[in-house]
């Protein structure tokens, strides 16, 4: 049985994968995975453990079923495989040592054409590290780039899209070029493809402060480090924050003190 250091009640959830299985296949794990979620939004980076490089990279929205508390749907606002449109659903439940099974179907891109496949991933949920706030309380966390950027019927145009997410003493950084484009006769604009994927993450340490423990990516070095977002003055959530000159969306935000 697998033992826990309780976290405050939050509404906020750190977790690492334990192991994946592509059914039928035996499960394995070959990535070092953490997950931030805080509230509705989400930021998700999985490293290969073994050539070091972003295994999966994806951030967006987590939505949980009306119906069925145990359906969750995440979208994919920025996605390394470039998989946006496809729907990713999963089914939790809890296992007797207090995991989590997620159960479903997706593309698995490590076969030809990335066929969609039955999984099983088991997720483990992990105690808040301590951050500069001390013992016992915290902040969390989800900021999104904007890019009001003006598309014509027929358009396409680059942007640089950005999530950056912090629960406690553990911050990640994402970002992808995507190519966002508007068809004629719609108003509605969608993601056409995505480029590259550049990642940071960052963990508190009393002694040293923030320090990196992945920068991935041409601009791995160049994303916003934690101690560039200042939490004391990101305000409400929906607001506007301005981080290294460039502007965010504050999407969701928690504070435990």
């Amino acid at each position: 049985m697998a033992s826990y250091a309780s976290n405050p009640p939050s509404e906020s959830r750190l977790s690492t994968r334990i192991s994946l299985r592509w059914l039928p296949e035996p499960a394995s794990e070959t990535t070092d995975t953490i997950v931030m979620s805080v509230k509705g939004w989400y930021v998700d980076l999985r490293v290969d453990t073994k050539s070091g490089d972003i295994d999966w990279a994806i951030a967006g929205q987590r939505v949980v079923d009306r119906s069925d508390s145990r359906r969750v749907q995440f979208t994919h606002e920025i996605d390394s495989h470039n998989s946006f449109d496809d729907v990713d659903c999963g089914t939790f439940t809890t296992l007797p040592n207090g995991d989590d099974l997620e159960t479903g179907s997706m593309p698995r891109p490590d076969l030809p054409g990335s066929p969609m496949t039955e999984y099983e991933e088991v997720w483990r949920v992990l105690t808040f590290r301590e951050g500069l706030e001390g013992p016992g309380k915290g902040v969390s966390w989800v900021l999104e780039s904007k890019h009001d950027v003006e598309i014509g019927e027929g358009e396409e145009v680059e942007v640089s899209r950005t999530f950056l997410a912090r629960i406690w003493g553990t911050y990640l950084a994402i970002r992808q070029k995507q190519t966002h484009m508007r068809s004629v006769g719609s108003r509605d604009v969608v993601v056409k493809a995505g480029q590259g994927v550049s990642a940071r993450r960052e963990e508190w340490g009393a002694s040293a402060g923030w320090s990196a423990k992945y920068v991935l990516g041409a601009e791995g070095g160049s994303l916003p480090c934690a101690r560039d977002v200042e939490s004391k003055e990101l305000g409400a959530p929906g607001g506007t924050v301005l981080v290294k000159g460039e502007q965010y969306t504050l999407r969701s935000y928690e504070e435990i003190l």
